[in-house]
């Protein structure tokens, strides 16, 4: 099988736009026109392992994806679900981090266009519309809540049973075992802002003993005004979660330790 076969086969099946450069024994770098969000053109090698030929992606995939965001949330929740529907339905392999597609029958042409098809929707995990990064927020919250703090110790969606048996004012998580509760708000919105605020308020009427710890999916992007007043009634405070990944849990370590 020819590399100039191959070639061939790549441009009939995919576009005319598409070349090869030999970057080792029987090892070709792939150039296409197709270009992740930012503008970079895909990483596609073809190479030969034993008798087998592979199209991979050196891994720059999900290199490129965690420049903006968190690589533990590329495995879990919405982002996993695509990302392994994507990998499921072009029969694309994960290798530690590193996609690959094996070419059965010589079908070269057709595995070309199956690995582009991957990993443009993989990239597209960055393309998630407002609302759906809110929801995968919200998830991303109670995953990393649920991988620091004993089942035990937690109550997600908590509110007072006996001051609020209807839920009017509920908590994200609640971490109990400790002299003071701590009381969790993952705050996405300005909405959501305010009513951790009021909810905060109600507490301090109860003379309910705690202290609060609110995360915020984008602090910068919250009104200034809402975000005036929630820090006046606040306790400790993150901006986001992507970037605290490693101090919340030191806080929370020193906290539950007591």
């Amino acid at each position: 099988m020819s590399i100039e076969y191959i070639e061939r086969e790549f441009v009939e099946k995919v576009c005319d736009q598409i070349h090869l450069r030999e970057e080792g024994v029987n090892k070709y770098r792939v150039f296409t026109p197709f270009r992740s969000d930012d503008g970079d053109h895909l990483v596609i090698v073809l190479k030969q392992e034993l008798d087998k030929w592979i199209l991979t992606d050196n891994g720059h995939t999900y290199m490129h994806l965690t420049y903006n965001i968190d690589e533990k949330s590329l495995h879990t929740g919405t982002r996993q679900k695509i990302v392994s529907n994507t990998l499921n339905t072009f029969s694309v392999d994960d290798v530690g981090g590193e996609l690959r597609l094996t070419i059965e029958n010589s079908q070269f042409g057709n595995a070309l266009y199956d690995f582009i098809q991957a990993l443009l929707r993989i990239n597209d995990v960055s393309y998630l519309s407002r609302e759906r990064i809110k929801s995968t927020f919200m998830e991303d919250f109670r995953e990393f809540i649920e991988e620091q703090v004993p089942e035990e110790r937690r109550r997600f969606d908590w509110h007072h049973p006996q001051y609020d048996p209807e839920g009017s004012y509920s908590v994200d998580c609640r971490i109990n075992g400790i002299k003071q509760p701590l009381m969790f708000f993952a705050l996405p919105t300005d909405t959501k802002t305010r009513d951790a605020t009021i909810t905060l308020l109600q507490f301090e009427r109860w003379g309910l003993d705690f202290r609060s710890v609110s995360i915020f999916r984008n602090q910068e992007e919250i009104n200034r005004k809402v975000l005036a007043r929630f820090s006046d009634v606040s306790d400790k405070q993150y901006s986001n979660l992507t970037a605290n990944r490693d101090r919340i849990p030191r806080f929370l370590n020193s906290v539950l330790a007591k």
